[in-house]
């Protein structure tokens, strides 16, 4: 399968399936002699696994990474860095019944019309469990990026129709990780809770939306044209399972909005040029500006849902189903640090990119 393959510079490739033995990676193209932490990296994945809480998936995985290479005495040795993560908890019983038939908004009809062939267990590699490997790429480049001062912060900002009422200059991001939704504001987290908890109740899901910021970023990220900073960050994100939408700075409200409303004034503050405000999201021309890079995505209700629905199968039958196994009534607490991952690999590969400028 092409597109295993995702960056520049820093490169990851990824490897396994949510029913298969395991998933993995490897990480090529970074630095040598940079100080890593295996328990650093480890924290990424504990927040991303499954079974954290009661309104994720009930499957129980540690997810515990295996360093298989590239690292010695704890640092980086410039040689690819090989990881596993081993399956262990895998209910693939649950999906047998699931074999001839396509799940409505999933891809199992159209991965079947493009190789002929499907793993139905859980839906293999298009299943989200592939993220690990993304999270494992994501905490390496994290931990890098911190060494230049930069940091990345996503949180939940919406779930269904209930919004975080504050923009990311009025918030906290150290609070995302204080509730099991990852709101920076408790008041809104509990709702967002109940919520989720109550489409679980009725066998249904919700979609939402996570906000991510980057500080720290220095003036100079990005390439002209093709491949400007927010278009590589676009790809990068909605390459996430269950994406629908993604913006950055103003984003679609700029559609609405008169030139003089939205131009960021530059001004010089301590001795630097920076704007006054910043609804370009920290982006201009394709290129950062050392102001904060703030953007949304979307994600979609989950496909799998406890209830009756319509389908057809493999013989061009009308049928009804109703799905089994563990699933999450909403994707978004869990997608958290998966958006972060995909920006930091996204800044650190451009970051890369840049010392071949000049």
């Amino acid at each position: 399968m092409a597109g295993n393959l995702f960056g520049k510079l820093y490169r990851l490739s990824s490897f396994g399936e949510s029913h298969g033995a395991a998933v993995g990676g490897v990480i090529d193209g970074c630095p040598a002699g940079i100080a890593l932490s295996v328990e650093g990296i480890q924290q990424e994945l504990n927040r991303r696994r499954p079974g954290q809480s009661d309104v994720s998936t009930p499957r129980y995985e540690a997810d515990e990474v295996e360093i298989l290479s590239g690292l010695f005495e704890g640092r980086t040795t410039g040689m690819p860095i090989a990881f596993i993560v081993w399956n262990k908890n895998q209910n693939s019983k649950d999906y047998t019944d699931l074999k001839e038939l396509y799940r409505p908004s999933h891809a199992d009809y159209s991965w079947q019309q493009k190789y002929g062939i499907r793993d139905y267990r859980g839906g293999g590699r298009s299943s989200a469990r592939e993220h690990i490997a993304r999270v494992v790429g994501g905490a390496v480049a994290k931990q890098i990026l911190a060494g230049y001062g930069i940091g990345i912060y996503a949180y939940t900002s919406q779930v269904g129709g209930i919004c975080l009422p504050y923009s990311y200059r009025e918030i906290d991001t150290e609070k995302r990780e204080t509730n099991i939704v990852r709101c920076p504001d408790e008041e809104t987290a509990e709702r967002m809770i109940g919520l989720i908890r109550e489409v679980k109740e009725a066998g249904d899901s919700v979609g939402g939306v996570v906000s991510c910021l980057i500080r720290g970023v220095m003036p100079g990220l990005g390439e002209p044209v093709f491949d400007r900073f927010q278009a590589r960050l676009a790809q990068a994100v909605m390459s996430i399972n269950a994406t629908k939408g993604f913006e950055y700075g103003t984003g679609f409200s700029a559609a609405g909005m008169r030139g003089s409303e939205h131009n960021d004034p530059f001004v010089i503050r301590d001795g630097q040029v920076r704007t006054e405000t910043n609804r370009s999201g920290g982006i201009q021309g394709g290129v950062t500006n050392g102001e904060d890079i703030y953007f949304r995505v979307a994600f979609k209700p989950v496909a799998t849902i406890m209830r009756e629905q319509e389908t057809v199968n493999r013989r061009g039958e009308e049928i009804t189903f109703e799905a089994q196994g563990r699933h999450d009534p909403c994707v978004v607490p869990r997608a958290v640090p998966v958006v972060e991952a995909m920006a930091a690999m996204v800044v650190l590969d451009m970051l890369l990119e840049s010392r071949t400028v000049r």
